[in-house]
């Protein structure tokens, strides 16, 4: 209903229900339904208002009065089938079925606010229409129900001249940006503390000058910068200040060229619900480090991939030296078509097209893509060709590739509806003969890049890389079949998988301990962790010895039947980090410290659980869970001493991360200054 009630889908199931009542009523001998106003109350914002009426409304008329509370009591007075009063509302009504009535009430006069001219069809203030209505239904004089509208309509406010169609020109943002005073929020008032407000006088601006609003926010949108003469105040200016300082102008300023070109656009006055057209992919000169790989038809390059809930998306993007491994599990209820062409023509990233070279094997062990292989293949089933597994290797060097091969695995599986099998696909990228080991940022850690393990060669010296992995459990969830993958930075994840042990496992406790300590120590093969995302692999004063928990608990080398207790079923590793400065604005993230600690818990086989039972059969198995967990615990900022701005660190050559170079201390003096 207009004019500020809304009637969903129930309310005409509703009216459904009430003709069907209405029908069988009269049919069977009972009595008619009441009248009734569906809603009945409206409070109204606009100059149109419908509701229901619903019931038994042959030979009812309605009346419409504008109505006002008693002085006395406050109240409204009663209904009454006698208009009480003109109003500015018309009143009609439409049949929709025998026992229903569409009741429209609209407002007979202008919503325009009255300007210079007299008029008495306008609006003298922005509030035009305040009042109470009643709808009354009567039927013979007699009355049957009513509807009480509130109403409280504005002003509509109609520009006084047309929308002007001249362009508007936006300057060039190189040397002028779009938005030179962000605080002046209100049109022809002075804003406070907004010092660059072209409506504020001096009068105005003497009262806050001192308490401007400092940053872009006040207008200061290109700062000057702190080598300028004219940076400097005589109170903190050193004394060989005037001999090192620039006098430039300020259009040059290295700011400003964070603005990208102007230009001119043409004002549409009427809004736009078109869909949003999706511009087409633009592929790049040259790749780099995360962007998408093109075909020759200028299409992505897409390979199965998982995505961040979990489900398998078909036609993903890949990105340029980003490495992934994904899994997907499919149900096999019919052959699928093999007209896919790996031979694809890709885009190298430096003017040419590299081909995607094929290599085929059939698997042999089905136990990595199906959950039961050893199942006999059915007379009546269907036995197909399937692509169990795609793995891509992309050769690159500088910024582009060299070439692409995959290797197709393929199988022949029987068709069924109990039949899954998971499909797995991977993309690895190789620089020359070796495996690109990508950096997990510069210097400091990057959120969802890898933590870089290592270990120490004693007889070279060098730190060989290593990983600190996570389960990731798949097929039947055995931690003989789960794949691993990697500990991403500032990531707390969680995962698990089983273990399998029979009752003889559980009198042998100590052994059982030391398996399943085994097992969760295989996730954490690094002894060292870098302490940043590019650390030198020569140097060990750039890693840290990954420590672990001990825990001084004595237990029994041999466990009661079927029982043992402090078994370590649970690795937790937890990962201290510290930001130790910026970069171009960006915190750097270093690691602190690497901690491991085990958790135990008691094993105990369940018996009488419903099949074989393990207390009685020393060959039945039983499933027990072994979780792990990384957490990252970010430590507050260490307070140091603030350096000088030309105190001599470890960067101190290195022109692109200092705001003073000292390789080009005597620039003003040479030839290319300008």
């Amino acid at each position: 209903v207009s004019g500020g009630t809304r009637v969903n889908s129930h309310f005409y199931v509703f009216l459904f229900r009430l003709s069907f009542s209405h029908r069988c009523s009269s049919r069977f001998g009972f009595g008619l339904l009441p009248e009734v106003f569906q809603p009945k109350f409206i409070l109204a914002s606009g100059p149109k208002i419908s509701a229901f009426l619903v019931g038994n409304i042959s030979g009812v008329s309605l009346t419409l009065s504008a109505v006002s509370p008693l002085s006395a009591t406050g109240s409204l007075p009663p209904p009454s089938c006698i208009p009480v009063s003109q109003t500015q509302w018309n009143l009609s009504t439409e049949f929709i079925g025998k026992s229903a009535l569409l009741v429209r009430v609209n407002l007979n006069r202008s919503l325009e606010l009255c300007g210079n001219e007299t008029s008495q069809d306008c609006c003298p203030e922005s509030l035009c229409v305040q009042e109470t209505l009643r709808v009354s239904v009567c039927a013979d004089d007699t009355l049957k129900t009513s509807l009480i509208i509130q109403t409280q309509i504005y002003a509509l406010i109609v520009p006084s001249k047309p929308l002007s169609e001249n362009r508007t020109v936006i300057p060039n943002q190189v040397f002028q940006p779009l938005g030179r005073c962000p605080c002046d929020v209100s049109p022809d008032v002075c804003d406070i503390r907004c010092c660059c407000d072209p409506n504020c006088t001096q009068e105005m601006l003497g009262l806050f000058l001192n308490q401007c609003l400092p940053g872009p926010f006040g207008g200061s949108l290109s700062p000057v910068p702190d080598y300028q003469c004219s940076a400097q105040s005589s109170e903190n200016d050193p004394d060989w200040f005037p001999f090192l300082c620039v006098v430039s102008p300020s259009d040059n300023n290295p700011f400003l060229g964070l603005f990208y070109n102007g230009g001119t656009v043409s004002p549409k006055p009427r809004p736009s619900f078109q869909t949003h057209q999706v511009t087409a992919p633009v592929p790049p000169v040259n790749y780099r480090q995360g962007d998408p790989i093109f075909t020759e038809a200028d299409g992505y390059f897409t390979i199965p991939q998982n995505s961040g809930l979990g489900q398998c998306v078909e036609n993903a993007p890949v990105a340029f030296l980003e490495n992934f491994e994904c899994q997907c599990v499919r149900r096999l209820q019919f052959c699928p078509s093999q007209s896919d062409n790996l031979r694809v023509k890709v885009k190298d990233g430096r003017g040419g097209v590299v081909t995607v070279n094929v290599a085929d094997e059939v698997a042999s062990d089905l136990s990595l893509f199906l959950s039961d292989s050893s199942e006999p293949i059915s007379g009546s089933q269907q036995s197909c060709s399937l692509v169990l597994s795609l793995r891509y290797t992309f050769y690159w060097r500088e910024n582009g590739l060299t070439g692409i091969t995959v290797l197709r695995t393929t199988a022949n599986i029987s068709t069924g509806p109990a039949v899954s099998f998971t499909s797995r696909h991977s993309a690895v990228f190789v620089n020359g003969n070796e495996t690109s080991q990508p950096y997990s940022g510069n210097p400091g850690y990057q959120v969802k890049r890898s933590v870089i393990g290592g270990i120490l060669d004693s007889d070279t010296g060098v730190i060989q890389r290593a990983q600190i992995n996570l389960w990731q459990p798949g097929g039947e969830g055995l931690c003989s079949s789960a794949d691993l993958r990697p500990v991403l930075f500032g990531i707390n994840s969680t995962s698990g998988c089983l273990i399998p042990a029979s009752l003889p496992n559980l009198t042998q406790c100590s052994q059982l301990r030391e398996t399943v300590r085994a097992v969760l120590g295989g996730l954490v093969t690094s002894t060292l962790v870098s302490r940043t995302g590019k650390p030198d692999f020569n140097n060990i004063t750039d890693w840290l010895n990954i420590t672990i928990s001990q825990q001084n608990s004595s237990q029994p080398a041999e466990g009661s039947r079927g029982v043992c207790a402090g078994v370590p079923t649970h690795l937790h590793v937890n990962i201290r980090t510290v930001i130790r400065g910026s970069v171009q604005g960006v915190p750097q993230k270093i690691i602190l410290a690497v901690e491991i600690s085990f958790r135990e818990t008691t094993w105990r086989i369940e018996c009488d659980v419903g099949g074989p039972n393990p207390c009685l059969d020393p060959e039945v198995m039983q499933n027990f869970a072994v979780t792990s967990s990384v957490t990252f615990t970010e430590y507050p900022l260490s307070s140091q001493p603030p350096r000088s701005r030309f105190s001599i660190n470890f960067t101190e050559f290195d022109c692109d991360r200092n705001d003073v170079c000292w390789n080009e201390l005597a620039f003003p003096l040479t030839r290319y200054y300008t």
